[in-house]
C-alpha cells in the first residue's frame, strides 16, 4: 500500500526563552506513506526532535495541522489523543524508558494492559514479541540486569505491543555502540519488511540513516533536502 499515513501541513513551533520566542519549526510540510522508513537528520537545534514529537502527538504545533491515519491530531481531545498514541503509534526513545521494577516481559505487557487486553492474551503476545527481538531467554530479567542493546530491544517489543501501524524513534541507537546499534536497526528494518510497519526516526549518525527508504534533512526549522 502506498497511501499516506502521516501528513503535516505548514507546521510552526515556537518556544519561549525568557521573554523571547524562538522558532523551532518554520512552516514544515511533509507526507509519510504507509510502509516507508523515514529518517530525519540535521544539526543540533534544527528542529528534528520537535518535528518527531509533533508527528507523534507528544507536542502541539503553534500553527498547522497533523493528520495521522485520517485523524487531525491537533483537534483531538486529550483522551482521544492518548488513545491514538496507544493503539496507532509505538514510541522508542534513546534512554529506553523501561520501568525499573518490572521484568522485560512485564514492560512489554504495559501498553496492552492499558488497552484492556486480557492478562493471559497479553502474556502470550509479550512472550512472542520478546522472541521476535531475540530476548525470549531474558523475559524474567529486570532492566538493570540487561545490557543497553537488550533494553532497547525490550523497548522495541513494548512499542509494538498493540500492533501500531507507526513506529516512532528518537535517537534509538544514540546510547549504543555501533555494532549493537546496527543490530537494533536491523530489527526495525525487519519489522518494516515483514509487518509493513511505517517507521519515522531521528538520528545523528549517517550510518544508521542508511536503513531509511527516505532521508529528510532539516536545518533552522525547515526542510532543506529530501
Amino acid at each position: 500500500m502506498t497511501d499516506c499515513v502521516v501528513r503535516c501541513e505548514n507546521i510552526h513551533k515556537s518556544f519561549l526563552m525568557g521573554k523571547e520566542a524562538v522558532q523551532a519549526l518554520r512552516g514544515v510540510s511533509l507526507e509519510v506513506m504507509r510502509g516507508e522508513i523515514v529518517c530525519l537528520m540535521g544539526p543540533s537545534g534544527s528542529g528534528k526532535t520537535t518535528l518527531l514529537n509533533i508527528l507523534g502527538g507528544l507536542e502541539e504545533p503553534s500553527r498547522g495541522h497533523v493528520i495521522v491515519d485520517g485523524e487531525n491530531v491537533v483537534a483531538l481531545s486529550e483522551d482521544r489523543l492518548s488513545e491514538l498514541r496507544l493503539v496507532k503509534m509505538g514510541f522508542v526513545f534513546q534512554n529506553y524508558n523501561l520501568l525499573a521494577n518490572f521484568t522485560a516481559l512485564e514492560n512489554v505487557e504495559v501498553p496492552m494492559a492499558l488497552a484492556g487486553v486480557p492478562r493471559r492474551t497479553r502474556r502470550r503476545k509479550a512472550e512472542s514479541l520478546l522472541e521476535s527481538v531475540g530476548l525470549a531467554d531474558r523475559a524474567q530479567h529486570y532492566p538493570s540486569e540487561l545490557s543497553g542493546g537488550q533494553q532497547q530491544r525490550v523497548a522495541i517489543a513494548r512499542a509494538l505491543a498493540n500492533d501500531p501501524p507507526i513506529l516512532i524513534g528518537d535517537e534509538i541507537t544514540g546510547d549504543l555502540d555501533s555494532v549493537t546499534g546496527f543490530e537494533v536497526m536491523e530489527i526495525v528494518a525487519r519489522l518494516n519488511r515483514e509487518q509493513g510497519t511505517t517507521v519515522i526516526y531521528v538520528t545523528h549518525d549517517p550510518r544508521m540513516a542508511k536503513f531509511a527508504t527516505r532521508l529528510i534533512q532539516l536545518r533552522d526549522g525547515i526542510i532543506v533536502e529530501e
